[in-house]
């Protein structure tokens, strides 16, 4: 009997992907709709169809009033509605309204549209409520999304029977059991217990990780399984996550032609290398790089190609439906089934291929910028290799893209250097500008680096200046790989050049720069003759607001620095510094007003979410104190901090911060009920106190905080023999029922040490990993091995730091299990964090009236 499906989609590519998926069933009655209206139009005095399909391109409000609209159709008023979630989307699963049935995202469909009509045919789906705004709570809803965009192998197992009623496309392809199969078979037939029995799993649930062998074709791949409590179609079930111990290989393997790619050159001179690099190093028979310009209304340009195989005629792309969608910003994924495109592309029909791959190339702003194509033969051998580096690969054509079209305009316009391609004086003054007012409204600190080559004249004058420009692009080079893509390099003047390194917290991390670019410069440099040059560089160093409020002061004091590195015997940096006696009379007036600060009410407690890293849920939130100076205005705590301890003030401080803290976290928990853990900083000073234990009592007492509640964060940069009350100190306060957390973890030269010995129950890996994700491999290997050893130890972890979306994808990929930064809040005032709890606790109620 035929079926009656409608498909609402406002692009025309995402119907017919729809359609050819639908097609391979062959007995659907398939009505098509560009939106809502015509749906409505469409549908009149029809009767009710078997199932809704709405491509969700907008946010959270658009998805809800085009359910609403919906449902208002009596055709479809009843009919389960599967939701395919389009690659531009900003709206979340979590946000899905309520009166949506289940969802996919659109890279999904060609693979899992049929098994989820499938499924919701076997369930008994009870008609849709009145459609309004969700967010679902954690183990009380749809947490598939968790688990997909992990690409995470997982299922969903009935408690009783043990049988399987759901499973992930990750698990299905590497069993090589369809996903269809794999519903209604025992867990047992796809995964053995190394010890003990599945049977047992399935009724621990504490998530520990137990050995365990996954299916794998006719073999099984070594590995773990952890479980954990869901709801199944409104029903107890238990999720089974299999991790393969084969993944770090992998991962390793990527991580090594990952640093390769990130070693060649930044800029669009790259694209031929790494074009060639990833086609040889992953066995591609085709590769293609194209350059798009919609907002001009030209043609796609083909910068790059490759094919291993006979001369072909090759299809226009126009004709290229696979091309057309990735330049509509799809990404389309295909590892072993490339094939059932070939239908509606005559490129992949006529190069045969199994495997393939279309990655947009976007830029910050999520403009597309082109396309890369990938693809084989045979189906891709380890997509869990292919897959990030080509992702990695993508990022980097875009930014050589991006970077072309600027210097092109920037040229046009006379903001950019015409030997270098770095924003010239003009642009550099603009942007500091305009970072300092950004700085000045959100309380945002950075640094100035001035860098001057050393003896740069001589080079000139003695080999000409063919060889100075030779110089000037390789030392452009050498500082931007140095740096964060967020930060800026620009050529100030002949052979000066200037840095500004954003989001700075510690002087440390500035430091470690200023340190990494008088190393990087120090590299020989082989000119066309074979000479070899040795090139140094003198840096000076100065921060906003610390050392200056404006940018002509901040250069000048920069520039003073650098010539104090160069007086010093050059090839090294300096860091700026007032005059003694300046200094001696700005630290006794600070030192003085510092002392008075607490009684005149100028000290404030901020709050930093800290969210978890699947549900992106709040679980907890850092105490950090602020000095609001009635002159200066706030004043950063890497400055003012120091100071305390100096003088002995950061004892006192610090228990006014602990006390006001539970005080505020207790006031919470009585209005809200969430059970946020509470992080509140311990100094080195208070660790060695004989009463800490005392103090941190009595606070939990007067504000009647559950000690469970409390963290007490302790700095990995304090000796275990500088403080000799450390340990006994923090063995007390686990006794007391507070939890301990070692803060900026990696930074330390003891880390193997502190794990073994302190009694700690987290760990936070420290920022200025964090922010070279993406940038700097050695960083992701080190972030990653952290969050290894830490749970191998059964710790967990907490990641400082996170700004952009990259960081957030390279965590979750990497089981981080907590995240904090500003790509989620930046720290608040009690008023407005009080308020974010308050949003939340709104959405949280909505969920459980309608439940």
């Amino acid at each position: 009997m035929s079926q009656s499906i409608l498909v609402v989609a406002a692009q025309r590519d995402m119907r017919r992907i729809i359609f050819d998926a639908l097609d391979r069933e062959g007995h659907f009655a398939v009505h098509s709709a560009r939106d809502t209206a015509h749906a409505s139009i469409l549908l009149e005095e029809r009767a009710a169809l078997d199932l809704l399909i709405v491509v969700l391109d907008g946010d959270a409000r658009d998805a809800l009033a085009c359910v609403e609209q919906l449902r208002r159709i009596p055709s479809c008023a009843s009919t389960p509605l599967l939701a395919v979630l389009a690659p531009h989307a900003s709206i979340k699963p979590t946000q899905l309204p309520s009166g949506v049935t289940d969802w996919l995202q659109a890279a999904q469909v060609d693979s899992e549209l049929i098994a989820r009509w499938h499924r919701l045919q076997r369930m008994d789906v009870p008609p849709p409520a009145p459609a309004s705004p969700v967010v679902l709570a954690p183990d009380h809803g749809d947490y598939r999304f968790a688990f997909d965009e992990m690409e995470g192998e997982w299922l969903i197992v009935e408690p009783q029977r043990g049988r399987i009623l759901e499973a992930s496309p990750s698990l299905a392809r590497r069993t090589g059991v369809s996903v269809d199969r794999l519903h209604g078979l025992p867990a047992t037939d796809i995964l053995r217990m190394g010890s003990g029995n599945l049977e047992q799993v399935l009724q621990d649930t504490t998530r520990d990780w137990y050995p365990c062998q996954r299916r794998a074709g006719q073999a099984f791949d070594q590995g773990e399984v952890s479980a954990r409590k869901v709801r199944h179609a409104g029903r107890d079930a238990i999720a089974l996550v299999f991790r393969s111990l084969r993944a770090s290989t992998r991962a390793e393997l990527a991580l090594t032609l990952l640093a390769r790619l990130f070693n060649h050159g930044r800029g669009d001179d790259s694209l031929a290398g790494i074009s060639k690099l990833i086609y040889e190093e992953l066995g591609l028979d085709y590769l293609a790089v194209w350059s798009a310009r919609p907002e001009d209304g030209g043609a796609p340009v083909q910068l790059s190609q490759m094919w291993r195989g006979d001369e072909q005629l090759w299809p226009g792309p126009q004709l290229q439906s696979s091309l057309r969608l990735v330049l509509a910003g799809q990404t389309m994924m295909h590892p072993t089934d490339a094939k059932r495109l070939a239908p509606v592309d005559p490129l992949i029909e006529q190069l045969g291929l199994s495997g393939f791959a279309g990655l947009p190339l976007v830029d910050e702003r999520n403009a597309v910028l082109g396309a890369l194509l990938a693809g084989t033969r045979q189906a891709f051998a380890e997509p869990a290799v292919i897959e990030p580096v080509l992702r990695a690969a993508a990022a980097r054509f875009a930014h050589a893209l991006e970077l072309g079209r600027t210097r092109e305009q920037g040229r046009a316009e006379g903001l950019l250097d015409a030997l270098t391609g770095l924003p010239n004086r003009l642009l550099f003054n603009d942007r500091l500008d305009t970072i300092i007012r950004e700085a000045n409204r959100t309380g945002e600190c950075f640094a100035l680096l001035f860098v001057d080559l050393d003896r740069f004249k001589t080079i000139n004058d003695t080999l000409g200046h063919a060889i100075g420009d030779q110089v000037l692009i390789t030392t452009t080079q050498r500082l931007r790989s140095s740096v964060r893509a967020s930060d800026t390099v620009a050529r100030y003047a002949g052979d000066e050049f200037v840095v500004i390194l954003r989001h700075i917290v510690k002087s440390e991390d500035v430091l470690r720069v200023a340190e990494k670019i008088v190393q990087v410069m120090e590299a020989p440099l082989r000119i066309d003759d074979g000479t070899e040059l040795q090139i140094t560089a003198s840096i000076g160093v100065s921060f906003f607001p610390d050392d200056a409020p404006d940018a002509e002061t901040l250069l000048k004091h920069a520039d003073e620095a650098m010539y104090a590195a160069k007086s010093l015997g050059r090839n090294n940096y300096q860091i700026y510094e007032v005059s003694a006696e300046q200094a001696q009379q700005q630290n006794m007036a600070l030192k003085s007003g510092l002392r008075h600060a607490e009684h005149n009410g100028e000290l404030r407690v901020f709050y930093q979410p800290q969210v978890d890293a699947v549900t992106e849920d709040i679980v907890g939130m850092e105490a950090l104190v602020r000095w609001e100076h009635p002159e200066l205005g706030f004043i950063g705590p890497g400055f003012f901090i120091p100071l305390a301890e100096e003088t002995g003030l950061i004892v006192s401080i610090g228990e006014w911060v602990l006390r006001t803290a539970c005080k505020q976290a207790q006031e919470w928990e009585r209005k809200f009920g969430l059970r946020l853990r509470l992080g509140v900083n311990l100094s080195a000073v208070q660790l060695m106190q004989a009463n800490l234990l005392e103090v941190v009592a009595s606070a939990l007492t007067e504000s009647g905080l559950d000690p469970n509640l409390l963290e007490m964060e302790v700095t990995e940069s304090i000796s275990i023999k500088a403080a000799p009350n450390l340990v006994d100190n923090l063995h007390g306060l686990q006794r007391m029922g507070v939890r301990i957390a070692i803060d900026d973890f990696g930074t330390g030269a003891a880390s193997l040490d502190y794990l073994r010995k302190l009694p700690a129950d987290r760990i936070k890996i420290d920022q200025s990993f964090v922010r070279n994700i993406g940038v700097d491999p050695d960083d992701e290997a080190i972030v990653r091995a952290t969050i290894d050893m830490a749970h191998r130890l059964k710790r967990g972890v907490v990641a400082e730091g996170v700004e952009i979306e990259q960081h957030l994808q390279f965590l979750r990929a990497n089981r981080c299990d907590e995240l904090q930064g500003y790509l989620f809040c930046r720290p608040l005032p009690t008023p407005s964090f009080e308020k974010l709890l308050s949003e939340r606790q709104r959405l949280l109620a909505s969920v459980a009236a309608e439940e």
